[in-house]
């Protein structure tokens, strides 16, 4: 049932009153610097900020082999993150509400040169409606809004009437095996709902991804004898030209998949990263490409990776060198499908009232290219997923900031959707 006005007011005027406290609380998840591998001090700080809180807790590590087993898990390399999973579980006294996942992940994407940010990217400053840093858009403004949106209830006297189920994962930079894990360890729900920086919108559709190196060898000899030698840079070079072609076939059968066939590039290749050769002075003798591809919804990673190793392997053939030194393709990351939310669940209905409570306009939707762990409850779990959160720039790039404002707006939406979704009941004094 539709929140009454009174109660509406009431729950956003706590959002304010807390809203301080909230911003304190994100400023302090940002100075963890932490990138992938880095996570476990963030971790425990908001380990200790839920069992603080009164939640039920569990914390645990990845299961390598569970996640191996299924699908949608994603390729572990040398350089997966051994963090721990942390969840905080609401409990309320009488469970006659519907169940609810917020999640969030707190690993973060390296700085790049930080001489190219205006402010030290883990030192978490705010200039007029920005709060600036790594990482305090995607996403630990919408961490933090998971327990404040609790919080806000909570000084009203009231709590979900339902199970709440919040999830601090790891890994949704380079795997998703976070979320996936949680998955694995049996959390469900009725929904679930992801606060990444979404300005404003719900995620109605979103591209799988799949990572993968490309390691080209060569032959080294000195500069002088270059004719005698071949060229793993260059090899590679011509490789990504071979790539582009992919991407463009791959961005030709849009038409007739919805909610992509209007979007002017669905499916991007991105080289992230290339290193090769020892010496200026010697002709080099290895390459090693970094890459990331984007999935069509339906399209699985199995079948989008053999798609993908046999358009190298037919590039290969065709390039003189290659053809006697094929490259080797490894899949180190990413292996996901992407997901569609198909409209008109109640979910969706009581994010959207919520949503114009907060901000006096219709909730929007559109379609993203980039990764969410919401894939792994719409396509495993089969439930809503709504990702939807507040207004960002630059997120994995230099001068990473969410807007203060939109903030505080999207936190009053989480607050009165949970009020709505799940019910509320008074808590005991």
């Amino acid at each position: 049932m539709p929140l009454d006005k009174d109660l509406t007011e009431r729950i956003k005027a706590s959002v304010a009153e807390g809203f301080d406290d909230q911003v304190a609380f994100t400023q302090a998840m940002v100075r963890f610097g932490s990138v992938r591998g880095a996570e476990h001090a963030v971790q425990d700080f908001v380990f200790r900020a839920l069992r603080d809180r009164g939640y039920a807790m569990e914390r645990f590590a990845m299961d390598e082999a569970a996640i191996a087993r299924h699908p949608g898990g994603g390729r572990i390399s040398d350089t997966h993150s051994d963090a721990p999973i942390v969840v905080g579980i609401h409990r309320p006294q009488n469970d006659v509400g519907r169940s609810l996942i917020l999640q969030s992940h707190v690993d973060v994407v390296p700085t790049g040169p930080e001489e190219m940010w205006q402010h030290p990217p883990f030192d978490p400053v705010i200039d007029g409606d920005w709060l600036y840093g790594r990482g305090g858009a995607d996403m630990k403004a919408g961490g933090v809004a998971n327990i404040f949106c609790l919080d806000a209830l909570r000084r009203i006297g009231m709590a979900p009437a339902g199970t709440v189920t919040i999830q601090s994962v790891v890994e949704e930079e380079s795997t998703g095996n976070g979320a996936l894990m949680a998955h694995l360890r049996g959390y469900k729900a009725d929904a679930v709902l992801i606060p990444e920086p979404e300005d404003e919108k719900l995620v109605r559709a979103n591209t799988g991804v799949l990572w993968f190196q490309v390691t080209v060898r060569g032959h080294a000899v000195h500069v002088r004898d270059m004719e005698d030698g071949a060229n793993a840079i260059d090899a590679a070079y011509r490789l990504v030209a071979g790539l582009r072609t992919l991407e463009a076939a791959l961005n030709a059968e849009k038409a007739g998949r919805a909610h992509f066939e209007t979007e002017s590039k669905p499916i991007n290749l991105n080289i992230g990263k290339i290193e090769g050769g020892d010496w200026a002075s010697s002709v080099p003798s290895w390459c090693r490409l970094d890459c990331r591809l984007s999935i069509y919804p339906g399209v699985s990673a199995e079948d989008a990776a053999r798609r993908l190793t046999d358009h190298i392997e037919t590039l290969s053939r065709q390039d003189t060198f290659l053809a006697n030194n094929p490259p080797e393709v490894v899949f180190n990351g990413f292996y996901a499908e992407g997901y569609v939310l198909e409209p008109g669940s109640d979910a969706e209905a009581v994010l959207g009232r919520a949503h114009e409570a907060a901000f006096g306009r219709k909730l929007e939707s559109f379609v993203t290219a980039g990764y969410l762990d919401t894939r792994v409850y719409a396509l495993y779990d089969r439930i809503p997923a709504l990702c939807y959160g507040p207004i960002s720039q630059n997120i994995h790039g230099v001068d990473e900031r969410v807007s203060l404002r939109s903030l505080q707006g999207i936190t009053e939406t989480m607050a009165l959707f949970v009020a709505e979704w799940c019910g509320l009941e008074p808590i005991e004094s």
